[in-house]
């Protein structure tokens, strides 16, 4: 007789999710699935408005990752409207994007990764969190992290207004430019940032890689996993947060294809399930192949792993040489390896804040050529950003007055969504045996997900109100035997 695991609520993500566990007779893991139940919706009531309402309306979709959607809403506007921002807007768009990768990567380590690492996948949930963290490091780092993050976020609100939902792209560049006066405050955080970055990679290295325990976690068999990967990079192959070429490769290395951000929909499409309101997102060219890993996968991950797979190496000279030291370490490349998407996360802050040094210390910064005004209604625009959580797109067409006639996103998740389900479904299998299992290793498998950072708010956009749904019940043959519904 089949026996089910609940866990649910997921814990330290955004969003709400679940997992379903399912133990045959002898208690060995049979299947198991990470469901979302939420209703997307973004895409649908942005149509009817003016495409420029996108940059102000596209940061609501998520409140942790609001820079990410205005980035690509403003690029999409750009593309839109044929026309190339001014050396300084791109700058400045820049400097705020990096900013943003930055602080978005130390919230999710320090508060919701670095519980399992610090405290141990087996310590009291009471003590796995932010404040047993803290409380293992001391309050002096905390503050650290605290303050690195609000300086951070202080670019953002000086460029584009505010920090939780920015209002600052423009198609053609930004709407206001920073002061000489400015720039020296600027240059300290940027340093700052540097500093902070070394030091979260040697604390990485020392309390996680440092113990035996975690680091043969991360290289276990239980956290590994083979797809194609996708990201961004740069003219020179090397990782790039916000503009570029999208780059894809096998599971074994090779380039499988290059593409520019436009021409998405030639290469991704996307496969629904009855169980989950998430979309699975696949290579158009190999076709659906189902939730399977290996040489006969057509699922592909983003984010930070993902971006250090594909490119031949990093944009700045400190982050190139910790990426180095990734691929020594883990032994393979591309890593498999899911849990060192937390290593990755860290090495992809270090660039960003270098980046970010040499942005601030150039004199075009406080040009006020702000704005290119040369715009010419294309009727359609894609806007493409290496979000935190991975390869972000954001496609608008439009009626001849520039009214929105559809809107169509590709977020990090769901790219990642094929992927987060088997990397579950490996964990369960390698540390749940039922019925009786203990917290810690059920911890083991939401760390699993965990790794993704995913997403849920922008991935699938829950709507006020009752949600119709059926359920159907099956037999292990796949028979209804009784359905529910909710209209």
């Amino acid at each position: 007789m089949t026996q089910r695991i609940t866990i649910n609520p997921i814990t330290r993500l955004e969003g709400h999710g679940k997992i379903e566990i399912f133990l045959d007779d002898h208690g060995e893991v049979r299947d198991a699935f990470w469901q979302v139940v939420e209703l997307r919706g973004f895409e649908r009531f942005c149509v009817g408005r003016p495409a420029e309402e996108m940059t102000r309306i596209a940061p609501n979709i998520c409140g942790v990752c609001p820079s990410a959607h205005h980035m690509a809403a403003t690029k999409a506007l750009d593309a839109l409207y044929g026309v190339a921002p001014t050396p300084t807007a791109s700058l400045l768009r820049e400097l705020e994007f990096n900013a943003f990768i930055i602080e978005d990567h130390y919230i999710h380590f320090f508060f919701l990764a670095a519980p399992d690492f610090i405290m141990g996948p087996d310590a009291a949930p009471s003590e796995r969190n932010i404040l047993g963290v803290i409380g293992r490091v001391g309050k002096e780092i905390g503050k650290q992290v605290i303050d690195i993050r609000k300086r951070n976020r202080d670019i953002i609100r000086l460029l584009f207004s505010k920090a939780p939902h920015p209002e600052g792209g423009l198609p053609g560049g930004v709407p206001r430019g920073i002061a000489e006066e400015d720039r020296k405050g600027l240059m300290a955080t940027a340093d700052d940032s540097v500093a902070f970055a070394l030091f979260a990679l040697d604390l990485f290295k020392k309390e996680v890689l440092g113990q035996k325990a975690l680091k043969d976690l991360i290289l276990s068999d239980a956290y590994a996993l083979r797809t194609y990967s996708m990201a961004l990079v740069d003219e020179n192959d090397h990782v790039s947060f916000y503009d570029g070429t999208v780059k894809v490769i096998t599971p074994e290395g090779k380039e499988f294809v290059r593409f520019h951000p436009r021409d998405y929909l030639d290469h991704i499409a996307e496969w629904v399930e009855p169980w989950t309101t998430i979309k699975f997102c696949y290579l158009k060219q190999l076709g659906w192949k189902g939730l399977v890993e290996g040489d006969d996968t057509s699922l592909y991950r983003v984010a930070p792993l993902a971006r250090l797979n594909v490119a031949s190496g990093m944009a700045t000279p400190l982050a190139q040489k910790e990426f180095e030291i990734f691929f020594e370490t883990l032994g393979a490349r591309p890593a498999p390896q899911t849990l060192a998407m937390h290593w990755a996360r860290l090495i992809c802050a270090l660039q960003a804040a270098e980046r970010n040094q040499s942005i601030v210390r150039d004199p075009l910064l406080t040009s006020r050529d702000i704005r290119n005004m040369n715009l010419k209604l294309m009727r359609t625009g894609v806007g493409c950003v290496e979000a935190p959580r991975g390869t972000l797109f954001h496609h608008y067409e439009t009626d001849e007055r520039g009214i929105l006639t559809r809107v169509n996103l590709i977020v990090a998740t769901q790219n990642n969504a094929g992927p987060i389900c088997l990397s579950i479904k490996k964990a369960a299998r390698a540390f749940v045996r039922g019925p009786e299992v203990k917290e810690g290793f059920l911890n083991r498998v939401e760390m699993a997900f965990r790794a993704y950072d995913p997403c849920l708010a922008c991935a699938t956009h829950a709507l006020p109100g009752g949600i119709p749904f059926v359920v159907n019940l099956r037999d292990p043959s796949g028979g209804v035997i009784r359905t529910l519904r909710r209209d």
